[in-house]
C-alpha cells in the first residue's frame, strides 16, 4: 500500500507519496521503540526535559515551513495554521517541565517503623493514532506527555496528514527509536494497537470503539477521543454582535473540521430572529476560500468524499423541509470546498441534528427557555464541548452545572482549547482518561505502591 496525501485546495497537488509500513513493519517499529525504552528512561529528568525543549526550539525555528506544510497538506487557513504551530511548540515546552515534577508521594505506615511511598512509572511503548485536522498539535499533545513520563512513542498519523507527522518526528530530533512516525492506514493502526503497551486514539466513533475493544481485550490502558455533537446556547441577553462572531468562528473556522466545532445553535426566546438574521449574514460574509490567503476563515474540507457527504446531508435536509439560511452550495472552483451553511427547521430525526458531520454546517434551533435549551443540548449520544452566551452569571453557572459536555465555554467559541487543562467529552465522545495537562501524564504512567521495612521487622 502507498500512503498519499493531496492538497485539498488543489487536489492535483500531490503533497506526499510513501510506502505504508504494513503490519509487520509497524510491529518492527514497536520493537525498536521497546528496545530504545530503557535508555530513554535511564537518561533521567534533566536529559528528557532538555530533549523536549530542543524539540520546541526546532519547531519554532522551522515555523514558517510547518505553517506552509499544514496549509498545503490539510487545507488549514493560514492564520489557524500559524496558531497551531505556535501551540505545538508551547505544548512541547509545557511538558518539558514535567520530568521534574513529583511522581508520587510518601506516607506514614499504619503501624511500626518503615516507609510507604507511591511512584508513577511509564508503561513502555505508547501507541498513538491521530487524525488529520490538527496534524501537529494532536500528535504533540499525545507524544510530549508520553515521552516526558519516560515512554517511547510510535505515532500512526492519518494518511491525509502523513507529511506533517513525518516532519514533526524528524524535527523533534530524539534518539533513534524514541519517537517514530509510522505511515499507514487501518492495517497499521490495528497492528499498533496489538503491540503497544498503552494506546491513545483520536478519530471517528466507529474506529475508536474498535480500538477500545482491541486494547481492552489485551488488557492495556486505552483512551479514545471520538468527536461530538456540540451545541451553542444563546440566551436573550447575549451580546448579539460578539456572539455572532464567536459562532461564525466555531461553525466556519477551518471549515468546521474540529471536534469542538459548533453544529447546533440553540436560540432562547426572543433572541431567535435577530440571531438568525445576524448569523446568516455573517456566515455569508465568510465564503469558502483559498487557505493561503491571510483573511480566509473557511478553507476546503479534507476530501471529495467529505464534501459529498456534507452536500448530500444538506440536500436531504432541504428535501425534508429545512430552510437554508446561508450557504448550502459548493463554489465553482478547484478543490473540495463547501460554503458555510446554516439551516433552520431541520426535522428532529434528521442526521444533521443527531450526527457529527465535520464540516461548516450548523442547524439553528429555538427554545422557549433555558431549561428547554439545556435539554436540547443534552439530547445527543456524544458531546465534547458546548458554549453558553449570556451576560447573566447565574445563568452561565447553571448551564455549566447542567450541560452534559466535557468542556463548557462561556461567551467564547466552543472550538477553543486550553492545552494545560483536561480535554474530553461525555457519552460516546470519549473513553477512558482525559487528555492534556496533568491528566495526560497520569494516563501514560501506572501507580505503584512501595513498602519499605527495616531489616528483620515483621509485617
Amino acid at each position: 500500500m502507498t500512503v498519499m496525501s493531496h492538497n485539498p485546495a488543489d487536489p492535483r497537488d500531490l503533497v506526499l507519496s510513501v510506502p505504508a509500513l504494513g503490519a509487520a513493519g509497524t510491529a518492527a517499529a514497536v520493537g525498536e521503540a521497546r528496545a530504545a525504552w530503557p535508555g530513554w528512561l535511564a537518561m533521567g529528568a534533566a536529559a528528557r526535559s532538555a530533549a523536549l525543549t530542543r524539540a520546541a526550539e526546532a519547531i519554532e525555528a522551522h515555523a514558517d515551513e510547518l505553517v506552509a506544510l499544514t496549509v498545503r497538506e490539510v487545507g488549514k487557513p493560514l492564520a489557524e495554521a500559524r496558531g497551531e504551530v505556535a501551540r505545538t511548540a508551547a505544548i512541547w515546552r509545557y511538558y518539558a517541565q514535567a520530568p521534574y515534577a513529583p511522581s508520587g508521594s510518601v506516607h506514614e505506615p499504619a503501624a511500626g517503623q518503615g516507609l510507604l511511598l507511591t511512584r508513577r512509572r511509564p508503561y513502555g511503548v505508547a501507541g498513538l493514532i491521530t487524525p488529520w485536522n490538527f496534524p501537529l498539535a494532536i500528535p504533540t499533545w499525545k507524544a510530549a506527555p508520553a515521552l516526558a513520563a519516560g515512554n517511547t512513542v510510535v505515532l500512526k498519523p492519518a494518511p491525509e496528514a502523513t507529511a506533517c507527522a513525518l516532519r514533526l518526528a524528524e524535527l523533534a530530533g530524539l534518539p533513534e527509536g524514541v519517537l517514530t512516525a509510522a505511515p499507514g492506514g487501518a492495517e497499521e493502526g490495528e497492528a499498533l494497537v496489538q503491540a503497544a503497551d498503552v494506546v491513545s486514539f483520536t478519530g471517528s466513533t466507529g474506529v475508536g470503539r474498535a480500538v477500545v475493544e482491541a486494547a481492552t481485550t489485551r488488557g492495556v490502558p486505552v483512551q479514545a477521543e471520538m468527536g461530538g455533537l456540540n451545541s451553542a446556547l444563546v440566551l436573550p441577553d447575549a451580546d448579539l454582535e460578539r456572539t455572532t462572531a464567536h459562532l461564525v468562528s466555531a461553525i466556519a473556522g477551518y471549515a468546521g473540521q474540529k471536534c469542538t466545532a459548533t453544529s447546533r445553535v440553540i436560540a432562547v426566546g426572543q433572541v431567535y430572529e435577530p440571531l438568525r438574521d445576524a448569523l446568516a449574514k455573517a456566515l455569508a460574509a465568510e465564503p469558502a476560500a483559498d487557505p493561503t490567503e491571510a483573511g480566509t476563515v473557511c478553507g476546503p474540507v479534507i476530501s471529495a468524499a467529505a464534501r459529498d457527504r456534507l452536500t448530500a446531508a444538506i440536500d436531504s435536509a432541504r428535501a425534508a423541509g429545512a430552510t437554508v439560511l446561508a450557504g448550502g452550495t459548493t463554489p465553482a472552483r478547484d478543490g473540495w470546498f463547501v460554503e458555510p451553511t446554516l439551516l433552520a427547521d431541520v426535522p428532529a430525526d434528521h442526521p444533521l441534528r443527531t450526527e457529527e458531520f465535520f464540516g461548516p454546517v450548523a442547524v439553528l434551533l429555538s427554545a422557549a427557555d433555558q431549561d428547554e435549551a439545556t435539554a436540547l443540548a443534552n439530547d445527543t449520544r456524544h458531546t465534547l464541548a458546548a458554549s453558553v452566551h449570556t451576560r447573566d452569571l447565574d445563568a452561565a453557572l447553571a448551564c455549566a452545572d447542567r450541560l452534559d459536555a466535557g468542556m463548557i465555554r462561556v461567551n467564547a467559541p466552543s472550538s477553543g482549547v486550553d492545552f494545560h487543562l483536561p480535554f474530553g467529552g461525555t457519552g460516546a465522545a470519549s473513553h477512558g482518561s482525559r487528555e492534556q495537562g496533568q491528566a495526560a501524564l497520569d494516563f501514560f504512567t501506572a501507580s505503584r505502591t512501595v513498602t519499605l521495612l527495616p531489616a528483620g521487622q515483621p509485617r
